[in-house]
């Protein structure tokens, strides 16, 4: 909301020292939220002067229209004679009224006027149009032409009121009352304690039976109604020039007369008019909800089809108007242009579309539900300055005044009459009361305000207040978002004074820190970080599209999706069951943006539907929920595990002076998994796997025995080729994921600390033969079972294939055991023994030997 300060002088006496910065931290110390002070006009240097055209010459030769004319400017050029100025604007004529900027001044911009040469005559000046003054759009595009009895050589920057200061306010959704002058300059009166003058405040005829008929069929969606009927509008009467340009300062361009009286008493008041021409409405003007498929044509010339939920003004042919947003196309005010307004006398006057200007106009002021004007903006994607005041809160007993209002300006204006007739139709409703405790307001605070402080700030934002220690306050109808004790407490606080209340540090109870799972959250984090992987969160929004690039089968458990009732994007409508296309997208970014060796990895919720798939109750919002309740409404709830997972492309370690360095494979995926397994305290066991977006040949199945049997809770390795491709990744992407939960539920949350032993270590190397497809996880599990309790650890070092030596589908697997007692130095027969026992279980379950 923009707020002309001189516009708000008018209904608050405000010191005249008072600057725009000045209101603007009065306001803000009030609660509410004024962005910026906008300076109108502070680098504008007269003289500019009122001139009117004496003569114009038309320039031949040049690319565009050029004209050569003498303008009277009276003394304010200090000679009293013509002043010669080219202009190449052609929208005015000569006897027309002007403004005229004289050598030595500035315009906005920095912008110095000089006489100068120019297309072989010298100018003196320049003949200005809206927007070379700073005032904003008036629709003309064009040469401001000024009222004909505009006086010559009158200041124009006075005129124009070209110097203000604008408050640019940030209105929340609640404050719809501060979407006006009115609503401002009361919150200005209550900051600086000063009286304030309402405009809406005004003598309002009765009610009579000879107004313009008008019927409600829904009185739930429109509790007021106001009619008023003027006629006799002179068809060349324009805005006047204060009118435009308090428009021009608040953002609304000037259209008509009719037209921007309304805006002006809707910016001042708050209250959207609307005006139709009495000559086009048919019959009866009536409020009710649009019929499925009826269609109207609003004023901004689209063709609407309309919903059952719509509120729609009718006349006898059907909608007119949709309620709350826009008026209809077919009982527009036709108006001649701002521009120019000429006639012969008795003549009537045409529009630019052919028909005649109206005189007779019916005025509406009405009073209609939030909810309903908020959802049929949004329905027809439609906003306009009257829904986006009905949706937030319009003060009903304001609809009379501003009728009255834009009739007294009309008549004012226009020459128009006021036609006796009243129409309001109003649906019964009482004040809204609250009951609350007198120093509510200091326990809310905790500061002591007293019962005085409480009921006078109550007051001066317009609530009637009774009763002593329980005080029965009665909102005013300009505030709807008081509704309970808080809001009035609240009222008073900020009132009071935001910074006056004491700020204390809450006192955090002892004992009390992370769960069990946000460390084990973080301690894998932070493992994962160690290793190189960068945390990338995602958005937990997937498109179902996305599975089959995943090559998941059409069964896949992780094809059941949880949808969105309003999704943020509808190509994205579900949510995830797996991290991997959040992880992989972000990878695809990251590389097609120049990052090739990348490690990426993201711990996070993923959603599976429950077989039963139930509806969540509606809770109460005027008591804490039961237990059952909530209880109820978290078993409506999908499944929500946390999972970890892991991309990586390119290079895992760089080259150079060290070595070549080495690409990222399926095996550091394996660690990856191994790494988290070991901040969780769990045993993970790694098989050959096969699985969705894995290669086959290259995917580990990751297990933990949960009861004595085996689960699988993820995999990792290298994608499949047909993968990498449908999803745009680097080649030989690879990937891992687990189930992070499950993990925890198994592991030992006890730290480890590390064992350290006084006694030497005893190292036994083993090179054993193996079919190739054997997996190289089975072989260690069973040389490690084997060994026994004295084996401290097992790595393998190497992996040979040759079929010369070792022969067609063989492999040579080299490991580096070692043993280790807590309680004295073994003997090399120990460990000979040891090492033995292991081969031979090795040998007995994979069939490995012993090499050479």
């Amino acid at each position: 909301m923009r707020v002309p300060l001189s516009w708000l002088r008018e209904y608050v006496d405000l010191p005249a020292t008072e600057t725009g910065r000045d209101v603007q931290a009065k306001l803000v110390s009030a609660g509410l939220e004024v962005e910026r002070v906008e300076q109108l006009g502070a680098d504008l240097k007269g003289p500019l002067a009122v001139g009117q055209v004496l003569t114009i010459e038309e320039l031949e030769g040049f690319k565009k229209p050029i004209r050569f004319c003498t303008v009277d400017v009276g003394q304010a050029n200090g000679t009293g004679e013509p002043q010669e100025i080219v202009c190449g604007a052609r929208n005015f004529a000569v006897g027309d009224k002007v403004v005229v900027v004289l050598p030595g001044a500035v315009l906005p911009g920095g912008f110095s006027i000089a006489a100068r040469k120019t297309y072989g005559k010298t100018s003196h000046g320049m003949i200005c149009s809206s927007d070379e003054l700073g005032m904003g759009d008036d629709g003309n595009h064009g040469i401001i032409v000024l009222p004909p009895e505009t006086e010559v050589g009158k200041d124009a920057i006075e005129l124009l009121e070209l110097v203000d200061e604008v408050l640019d306010i940030a209105v929340t959704a609640n404050r719809g009352d501060c979407l006006s002058i009115r609503g401002v300059a009361r919150e200005t009166a209550i900051a600086y304690g000063l009286p304030l003058r309402d405009p809406a405040l005004i003598d309002v005829p009765a009610p009579n039976a000879f107004g313009y008929r008008v019927r409600v069929g829904d009185p739930m969606g429109c509790d007021r109604f106001t009619a008023r009927t003027v006629s006799g509008l002179s068809p060349e009467a324009r805005s006047p020039i204060w009118l435009q340009r308090r428009l021009q300062k608040v953002g609304m361009r000037p259209i008509s007369l009719a037209v921007d009286v309304t805006n002006y008493v809707m910016m001042e008041l708050g209250q959207p008019l609307h005006a139709y021409d009495r000559t086009l409405v048919q019959g009866t003007i009536g409020v009710r909800r649009a019929e499925e498929g009826e269609k109207l044509v609003t004023l901004d010339g689209v063709e609407r089809k309309l919903h059952a939920e719509d509120l729609v003004i009718t006349d006898e042919r059907g909608p007119i108007g949709l309620a709350g947003v826009m008026g209809g196309a077919n009982t527009e005010i036709a108006d001649l242009p701002q521009s120019r307004l000429r006639s012969t006398e008795g003549t009537p006057i045409a529009t630019e579309n052919g028909a005649n200007a109206t005189t007779d106009v019916v005025i509406e002021a009405a009073h209609f539900d939030a909810v309903a004007i908020a959802r049929t903006a949004r329905r027809h994607k439609l906003s306009s300055e009257a829904s986006r005041r009905f949706e937030r809160g319009v003060d009903p007993q304001a609809a009379a005044a501003a009728a009255q209002r834009t009739v007294d300006l009309l008549v004012l204006l226009a020459g128009g009459t006021a036609e006796a007739g009243v129409t309001e139709v109003i649906a019964p409703s009482a004040p809204h009361t609250i009951t609350v405790p007198a120093d509510h307001p200091d326990k809310v605070a905790g500061v002591e305000y007293g019962r005085e402080t409480v009921v006078r700030r109550l007051q001066e934002i317009g609530c009637d207040v009774y009763g002593q220690d329980e005080l029965i306050v009665t909102v005013p109808s300009w505030r709807p978002d008081l509704t309970e004790s808080n809001d009035l407490a609240e009222e008073v606080i900020r009132l009071e004074g935001y910074e006056n209340l004491p700020s204390t540090l809450p006192k955090l109870p002892s004992g009390r820190g992370l769960t069990h799972r946000q460390r084990l959250h973080r301690r894998v984090g932070r493992a994962l970080a160690g290793a190189g992987y960068v945390e990338a969160p995602n958005y937990p929004f997937v498109g179902e599209q996305v599975f089959d690039q995943l090559g998941l089968e059409s069964d896949d458990p992780a094809r059941r999706v949880v949808k969105l009732a309003n999704p943020l994007n509808d190509e994205e409508p579900a949510l995830r069951t797996t991290l991997l296309p959040g992880l992989l997208a972000a990878l695809r970014r990251n590389d097609g943006r120049g990052s090739h060796d990348l490690a990426l990895f993201e711990t996070g919720l993923v959603f599976l539907p429950r077989e039963e798939q139930r509806a969540g109750v509606h809770l109460s919002v005027d008591r804490r929920p039961t237990d059952e309740e909530i209880a109820e409404l978290n078993s409506a709830l999908p499944e929500q595990p946390r999972h970890v997972a892991a991309v990586l492309a390119g290079a895992r370690e760089q080259a150079g002076w060290w070595g070549k360095g080495r690409p990222a494979d399926w095996a550091d995926t394996v660690e990856a998994a191994r790494a988290v397994a070991r901040e969780a305290g769990a045993e993970l066991i790694v098989r050959k796997g096969q699985y969705g977006p894995w290669h086959p040949g290259r995917c580990a199945r990751l297990a933990v025995v949960v009861d004595g049997t085996e689960q699988v809770i993820g995999h990792a390795g290298e994608l499949h080729p047909r993968v990498v491709k449908a999803l745009g990744l680097p080649e030989r992407t690879c990937a891992m994921e687990l189930d992070l939960d499950a993990l925890e539920a198994v592991g030992d949350g006890v730290p480890q600390a590390p064992r350290i032993s006084s006694f030497p270590v005893a190292t036994q190397d083993v090179a054993l033969v193996v079919d190739r497809p054997v997996p190289t996880a089975e072989v260690e599990a069973a040389l490690r079972e084997g060994a026994g309790e004295l084996l401290e650890s097992i790595r393998l070092f190497d992996v040979y294939e040759n079929a010369a030596q070792l022969g067609d589908g063989k492999k040579s697997l080299a490991y580096a055991l070692r043993f280790r007692a807590g309680d004295r130095t073994l003997t090399v027969d120990e460990a000979s023994a040891a090492r033995d026992a292991a081969v031979a279980l090795a040998g007995e379950r994979t069939g490995a030997v012993l090499r050479g």
